[in-house]
């Protein structure tokens, strides 16, 4: 039988980093030849005297008591050769969103995860947990009587209080921000003054971190640091270029054939993981995937997966989602009917759901856990809202250093609204166009028959850039992963129409003003993309709306502003309904009618500058 090294963990929480930090630093317990025998015995049931356990080749892909779970999970160990150095556990926690008023479900939570540590701890001291943000409420949670409209989230109170929760399950811990942990904007004026009493609360030198949990085993982070000057919606989940840059290096310099084994953990998924995602909160505004509005960091993520296959799996919250989709889990290859091929690299990407069951956007109370050792790992589940009950969702084995074989455990759970938490991909047998340079003169995506809610069709434009109906709304797709990137026009604007694909570039290239050719110009690089317009006409009323793209070229309206931004114009429209009641003797009612607010950039091309 392999022996196993029990291990103290000397530093304090939430500070130990390699890799530019201080090093792991450990202490043996004991001698290395610590056996596993008290542990084997009392998985067998002969310890002081008890009737061996007859049945430990439990069904573990079934919700099940989760001490019967653990004694068969340690069984298939030892019956595989034992625990050994590269052996770990994880557990990971996805949107805690604490409120100080309802801490039942969350002691609940913690009871149900101390006896997974405590075998761990026994069996061979990797353990750890991770926190995945989102760590406190974003409302009032009368935690503040001095100013009773506060948020809790993002507090020095949330991050103290989130900071104590997570060390009371006495392991190792490590957390990183999502989109609410620095909305403490009544107490801070900047995401940089946030962000130090979060990285102060929680012993963190940086906002990303990087942890050996075994040998040549990474778990490594990366953390939203934008809030208050996000240049959109505030709850996209940005990670700063040097975070970037970082994370990039260290997968440089922890290579697949050096044996280099990386699990990461984001907030929100990168795009091109293929989970699961909510169409009408996330993909229409706009904060979906990392760095989600920023078109080349949001590739980044799924380009550095593909090129480094040390990336194992990667783990995210943000969508308040449980873990029964078989969509929860997404492996590096599917089959290609299911789809186009995704080129995940060689990494699994998994979906966290939440603690607490009135933060759920389904009614599951799920957590993560993670174990495995140097021939592969576990994803599996331990559902709260049954009694902490545990079930093996995935299990993915090393076939060598850059592959490995992933497999279900279980059947997709049906959901009463499963659609609803559903966005349409583009796969394989939908109708599709690929409107490009080589094609005829006009698209006619629809086949000038009226769109309906049951639409399925996709095109590439001769600029790459992919757009797709669904549910009777027309977005936009990322042209490499074909992930829903934001809406571009909704049901109301286009059930009903009919769409089409026309050339609109330069003939002959003249550029001509009315009917008088101005100037000839030569034809170089700039004018051999074809230039095409996505026009939408309305059968019966002969109506024609142009699709304009942004000044980037995308589509997708980056429609939700700043949460600073909004603030500040609910203010200005509380001073023109003031000045209505004082100055134009206005009821407050009547006033509240008569304002009406105006947004630039200008949306007509009319108007000259004199």
């Amino acid at each position: 039988m392999k022996q196993s090294l029990t291990l103290t963990l000397l530093l304090h929480w939430g500070s130990q980093h390699v890799l530019g930090f201080a090093p792991p630093v450990f202490l043996a317990s004991g001698s290395r030849s610590h056996s596993l025998k008290p542990l084997q015995e009392a998985v067998n049931g002969k310890a002081n005297g008890e009737t061996p356990k007859e049945d430990k080749k439990r069904d573990r892909s079934k919700l099940i008591d989760s001490e019967d779970w653990l004694d068969a999970a340690i069984q298939s160990t030892l019956d595989k050769g034992g625990f050994d150095d590269s052996s770990f556990l994880v557990g990971i926690l996805g949107d805690l969103h604490i409120d100080p008023r309802k801490m039942d479900e969350y002691e609940e939570g913690h009871d149900h995860w101390v006896p997974i540590f405590e075998k761990a701890k026994e069996a061979h001291g990797n353990v750890a947990m991770v926190s995945l943000g989102d760590l406190g409420e974003s409302k009032n949670c009368d935690h503040n009587p001095s100013n009773p409209s506060e948020l809790f989230a993002g507090t020095t109170l949330c991050h103290e209080m989130a900071a104590e929760f997570l060390r009371s399950f006495d392991v190792p811990y490590e957390v990183i921000g999502g989109n609410h942990d620095l909305e403490g904007i009544d107490e801070f004026r900047t995401d940089r003054q946030n962000l130090e009493v979060f990285m102060k609360a929680h012993g963190k030198p940086t906002a990303q971190f990087c942890r050996e949990i075994a040998d040549k085993t990474l778990l490594v982070g990366l953390g939203s640091t934008i809030f208050r000057e996000a240049p959109f919606t505030s709850h996209e989940v940005i990670i700063d270029q040097a975070q970037i840059d970082w994370f990039e290096k260290l997968l440089q310099d922890k290579p697949a054939d050096e044996g280099w084994k990386i699990f990461v953990f984001t907030h929100a998924p990168p795009n091109g993981s293929g989970l699961r995602v909510l169409q009408e909160n996330h993909v229409v505004n706009g904060c979906c995937w990392l760095n989600h509005s920023n078109e080349r960091q949001c590739k980044k993520f799924i380009e550095l997966v593909r090129e480094h296959r040390c990336v194992k799996a990667w783990f995210s919250g943000h969508f308040h989602l449980g873990q029964d989709y078989q969509d929860s889990i997404t492996f590096p290859t599917i089959p290609r009917e299911e789809g186009p091929y995704p080129n995940r690299g060689s990494c699994v990407f998994a979906q966290t759901s939440v603690m607490r069951g009135g933060t759920s956007r389904d009614g599951r109370q799920q957590s993560r856990l993670l174990r495995g050792n140097k021939d592969g790992f576990e994803i599996c589940t331990v559902d709260h809202g049954k009694g902490g009950q545990i079930r093996l969702d995935a299990t993915i084995t090393y076939r060598d250093d850059s592959h490995e074989v992933g497999i279900y455990m279980h059947e997709d759970e049906a959901y009463e609204h499963d659609n609803y938490f559903k966005v349409y991909q583009p796969t394989e047998g939908d109708r599709e166009y690929y409107c490009g340079a080589e094609t005829d003169e006009e698209c006619s995506i629809t086949e000038d028959e009226p769109v309906t809610m049951d639409t399925k069709v996709w095109w590439r434009l001769s600029s790459g850039r992919v757009l797709g109906v669904m549910d009777g709304m027309l977005l936009e797709y990322d042209s490499s992963t074909l992930a829903p990137l934001g809406l571009v026009l909704s049901a109301e604007e286009l059930l009903g129409r009919a769409i089409a694909v026309v050339d609109s570039g330069i003939d002959d290239c003249i550029v001509a003003d009315d009917d008088d050719a101005m100037e000839t110009l030569e034809c170089d690089d700039y004018y051999q993309e074809r230039e095409q317009a996505v026009i939408v006409h309305d059968l019966e009323k002969g109506s024609i709306t142009v699709v304009q793209p942004n000044e980037d070229g995308s589509y997708w309206r980056k429609i939700v502003r700043n949460k600073i931004a909004r603030m500040k114009e609910v203010r200005r429209v509380k001073a023109a309904i003031q000045y209505g009641v004082e100055r134009l003797w206005l009821d407050e009612t009547e006033a509240k009618k008569s304002v009406q607010s105006t947004w630039g950039p200008y949306t007509t091309t009319s108007g000259n500058a004199l």
